[in-house]
């Protein structure tokens, strides 16, 4: 049987997975197929036991289901289980489908592949959503001995500090929070197409630090323009995206990829940077 895989989702058409892993399907010249499947949040379970019988090597799962599969699966590795969420899900066993989190890892090898980052001095995270989740977990197994987490609402940001060791400020201190950072981070939604800006003064925050965005459309967002004008050096979101797909691609289809160059440029045509 020509093995599949796929990733599921509540919308899932604007998802740029299909394309990243049907290009290595191309370039490694492997049997594979990879589709987008739109699944409802109350079929979900249904659809997991349809790729059981179907015998899928595994799916990507993104927005709503991230967190709402876990009791649908039959283990969760410890990253995807201290993170609270699953973005790959992988055949191990006849039906056993283990759930995995990758955006961790592919954060951290996508600022490694971009810029030199240094664990001694403070990481200043925004925001305390499900993408801070996996990067303060991340940043921590990196060696940072101080992280910084700012979220507009604090209550959301000492929450989730609980499991995660971080300082908490206040949205009001981000600025001078900056101060002698080597690395600052937004995962917010702040300065996507469609979202307000992200407002915060650069000045006190070292021309060495490197900046990052988890956010790619649009590709350079403010925060980076302003960033890379001010000589610090930038690492766009989309190659957390890119790394991130590279474990379950190996764990599907019994290769493991690259983050390329010519894959990059093939995904960026997509969304028209």
């Amino acid at each position: 049987m020509t093995p599949r895989a796929g990733v599921i989702g509540w919308p899932v058409g604007h998802s740029l997975s299909p394309r990243i892993h049907r290009f290595w399907l191309d370039a490694l010249k492997l049997d594979g197929c990879y589709e987008a499947v739109v699944v409802p949040p109350d079929w979900l379970g249904s659809m997991v036991d349809g790729f059981r019988l179907g015998r899928w090597r595994g799916f990507n799962v993104t927005v709503p289901h991230k967190e709402t599969i876990i009791p649908l699966l039959d283990r969760i590795d410890p990253t995807a289980k201290m993170i609270g969420a699953v973005n790959t899900v992988v055949m191990v066993g006849d039906g056993i489908f283990e759930g995995r989190n990758t955006d961790a890892p592919g954060f951290i090898a996508s600022l490694r592949a971009g810029a030199t980052i240094d664990p001694g001095r403070p990481a200043v995270v925004l925001g305390a959503g499900g993408a801070a989740r996996a990067i303060l977990a991340i940043l921590n197994d990196a060696g940072f001995k101080e992280i910084r987490l700012v979220n507009r609402d604090r209550a959301r940001a000492e929450t989730l500090a609980a499991s995660f060791p971080a300082g908490v400020g206040d949205w009001a201190d981000r600025t001078r929070l900056l101060e002698g950072a080597g690395l600052l981070i937004n995962s917010t939604s702040l300065g996507m197409v469609g979202q307000p800006a992200l407002e915060i003064d650069l000045g006190q925050l070292p021309s060495t630090a490197v900046v990052t965005d988890i956010v790619y459309r649009p590709l350079m967002t403010d925060l980076l323009l302003r960033a890379q004008a001010r000589g610090n050096p930038v690492v766009d979101g989309l190659g957390m995206l890119l790394h991130q797909a590279v474990e379950g691609f190996a764990a599907w289809f019994g290769a493991k990829p690259e983050v390329t160059p010519e894959l990059r440029a093939h995904v960026l045509a997509a969304i028209g940077a």
